[in-house]
């Protein structure tokens, strides 16, 4: 019997894997090799990660490329497993893949993304698109909207953005970023860096640092000069984390919220 629209179709392994078919075309490149070639990708969701992973089954992966892993790393995934390393030219890389121990999951085959400081393949597409970081989650919003609502950003006691047309961006368990018209943003009190970032949502960001004085954390605003289709209309537009500045929305301060990037900002 078909699914309803509304009704989740994700399954739980007695390990605690959560897990749904993906109707998406993937593809990993390792230079100008495929490695996945795959129409019937698995989305897994493991209990202590917060974004999901794909798992291919082996005959959409060239398995030639792969081989048991010299120094497997237990406990890095639920459950045990068996661990590859990828040969695909140049230099092996370790731990590349890996089996899940769920028998729902047998003959699949997951790669690294997100743990990484590198990524184990050059490119990932679904579809004709590329992806980073991760596979996006089906079950996640990321909707930006324009608005008429009056913010005010403030650092160390200077207001440093003042704007009545925000676009407010709504990313399913983070707060609401208000993204400002760089007319409205006190640019000349920040430099830009080096840093960038990449989100599966979103695109690709670059940063500007606060020039002042204070404990305020390095990147503390970015852009998207070339967003994602889907929220195009942050394009170009300056953002501040709201967890180290002072917002104010429509003459109402705002919480500073405690979200995954605190820490991160602390340091």
């Amino acid at each position: 019997m078909p699914l309803f629209p509304t009704e989740r179709s994700v399954r739980t392994t007695p390990e605690g894997i959560l897990w749904e078919p993906s109707e998406r075309w993937v593809r990993g490149h390792k230079g100008d090799i495929t490695v996945v070639d795959s129409r019937q990708a698995v989305l897994v969701w493991e209990p202590d990660l917060p974004v999901p992973c794909y798992a291919f089954p082996q005959d959409d992966v060239r398995m030639d490329l792969l081989r048991p892993a010299r120094k497997p790393t237990p406990g890095r995934h639920t459950g045990s497993h068996t661990f590859y390393d990828l040969h695909a030219g140049g230099e092996p890389v370790e731990n590349a893949a890996w089996t899940f121990p769920a028998a729902d999951l047998a003959g699949h085959i997951a790669f690294e993304w997100f743990l990484r400081r590198t990524s184990i393949m050059d490119h990932w597409y679904e579809e004709e698109e590329e992806i980073f970081v991760h596979p996006r989650d089906p079950h996640k919003r990321v909707d930006a909207m324009p608005s008429s609502r009056h913010v005010r950003v403030g650092i160390d006691g200077t207001i440093v953005a003042d704007t009545r047309r925000p676009v407010l961006l709504f990313e399913t368990g983070l707060p609401t970023r208000y993204y400002v018209p760089r007319e409205d943003v006190r640019l000349d009190l920040f430099e830009p860096t080096d840093h960038s970032t990449r989100c599966p949502y979103k695109g690709i960001a670059r940063y500007w640092t606060w020039r002042g004085k204070g404990e305020v954390p390095r990147n503390i605003v970015w852009s998207y000069a070339e967003p994602l289709a889907a929220v195009a209309a942050v394009q170009g537009l300056l953002a501040f984390y709201n967890e180290a500045v002072d917002i104010t929305v429509d003459g109402r301060p705002l919480e500073r919220p405690v979200t995954p990037f605190t820490a991160g900002l602390r340091t």
